[in-house]
């Protein structure tokens, strides 16, 4: 732990490795409070390498309780929080999930496992998505949940973490111990080479274009293999996602896109008329449990395996961070301390 005299006048430099957004939240937030901030990006200021540029961006807390461990719902509803106040423009439209006859069974067991929700009728859901009228009878509406579009809204961290004081290097490629002074390591997968538990969970995704269907929510559809979704962005544009495959490589396989084209065909008919844009796959750090951990070793902080949770849960992380640093205080659901 730092000396709190040091922390209370800013004296204290730390360094973070990997700008995404992992990184871009321990940044921000140590930026904040005070601290002489650097941020280390191995890519150049585009970033497509990192996991974070394939993201989908839900901050779906509620969602995510079906199949996740309590402390991703406890860590990702704080983190809605910390979202509103970093950039108040965030958008926290809610979620959908929605199921054809086939897939009820797998609806009515998702509305069990979940909480948050209220179940809207056919004419309820049309009334918040146009687009979706007449194309089922019924939704689970998420209202407190929001999604961002990570291409944008990680330039917007940066912009931020520059606007508290903080410095982004890009095309700088370091180690933990090349660094002096507090380091927090937000490698992600890279980092392997200092937690050997680490693996990548292929995360695919595609991206269409087209002006036939607004959606103002994520739409997530109910399968019986992968949680599908149709997330809207900006300029006409959806993405499609994700699948969670067990495989460390970066392409999208035929039966992946089949399957999530066929999903956005399923949500609305016109969707088979859009414009694809792009394919591509990131590689989610994950431990075996597939939960987060930061693992403290003096001054150095390893910040990793957030898995598919990276936007909902990166600004907690980086509160619990802060707090460690500045008071000494210790959450036991995912700190290691050596």
């Amino acid at each position: 732990m730092l000396q709190n005299s040091q922390v209370a006048r800013g004296e204290s430099p730390v360094a973070v490795i990997g700008a995404g957004i992992a990184g871009a939240w321990q940044a921000l937030t140590f930026a904040r409070a005070g601290h002489p901030v650097t941020l280390h990006e191995r890519s150049d200021k585009g970033m497509r390498d990192a996991t974070s540029h394939w993201a989908g961006g839900m901050l779906a807390p509620w969602c995510e309780a079906e199949v996740s461990e309590p402390v991703v719902s406890r860590l990702g509803l704080r983190a809605l929080d910390l979202w509103r106040n970093a950039l108040p423009d965030t958008p926290f439209n809610g979620s959908l999930v929605v199921a054809h006859a086939r897939d009820r069974a797998d609806y009515d067991r998702f509305a069990k496992m979940t909480s948050g929700h209220t179940r809207l009728d056919a004419a309820a859901l049309a009334e918040i998505e146009p687009s979706l009228e007449g194309r089922y009878r019924d939704a689970l509406f998420y209202p407190g949940e929001g999604h961002v579009e990570p291409r944008r809204v990680l330039p917007q961290l940066h912009a931020e973490i520059e606007a508290a004081g903080g410095t982004i290097r890009y095309n700088s490629e370091q180690q933990p111990e090349d660094l002096k002074g507090l380091v927090i390591d937000c490698r992600g997968i890279a980092a392997r080479d200092k937690q050997p538990a680490l693996r990548g969970v292929k995360g695919e995704i595609i991206i269409i274009e087209t002006d036939e269907v607004q959606l103002s929510r994520p739409v997530r559809l109910m399968h019986p293999r992968w949680p599908l979704y149709v997330i809207p962005r900006a300029e006409n544009r959806f993405m499609l996602g994700a699948t969670s495959i067990e495989a460390e490589d970066r392409g999208v396989s035929v039966r992946s896109a089949l399957e999530l084209l066929g999903a956005a065909y399923a949500v609305h008919p016109a969707f088979a008329e859009a414009r694809i844009l792009e394919f591509g796959a990131g590689l989610r750090p994950a431990f075996p449990d597939n939960l987060p951990r930061i693992a403290i070793h003096g001054q150095r902080i390893a910040v990793n395996g957030l898995y598919r949770h990276g936007f909902l849960l990166a600004p907690a992380l980086a509160e619990l961070t802060l707090a460690y640093v500045q008071r000494g205080e210790i959450d036991n659901e995912v700190m290691q301390c050596a």
